[in-house]
């Protein structure tokens, strides 16, 4: 399956900001046709609504889980307020991989 617009920008953003030696964004919108969300949201025809996401960073070296979160949410602003309605995240250290 070829990757979509918005699964590009995502995997472009957090590239460039976080420089991960790890990335895996999985475009998981099909599990979620037909399911209604509060305010009416379903996912999109065609997918890229809903996307589980691994990044593993050393620029999450000394931040916590929130912190992780917060600095993915904010380098994907754009994308959270409009064509994603939901992202799971899972942020590591190259350390924490290793475990």
């Amino acid at each position: 399956m070829t990757e979509g617009p918005t699964a590009a920008r995502i995997r472009a953003r957090l590239t460039e900001a976080l420089h991960p030696v790890r990335l895996e964004l999985d475009d998981d919108s099909w599990r979620h046709a037909g399911h209604h969300h509060e305010g009416g949201m379903d996912a999109r025809p065609g997918g890229e609504s809903h996307f589980n996401l691994l990044v593993i960073s050393p620029v999450f070296e000394g931040q916590g889980r929130l912190a992780r979160q917060r600095t993915i949410n904010a380098l994907l602003a754009e994308e959270l307020s409009g064509p994603v309605h939901a992202l799971s995240i899972r942020a590591l250290t190259p350390d924490e991989a290793a475990e």
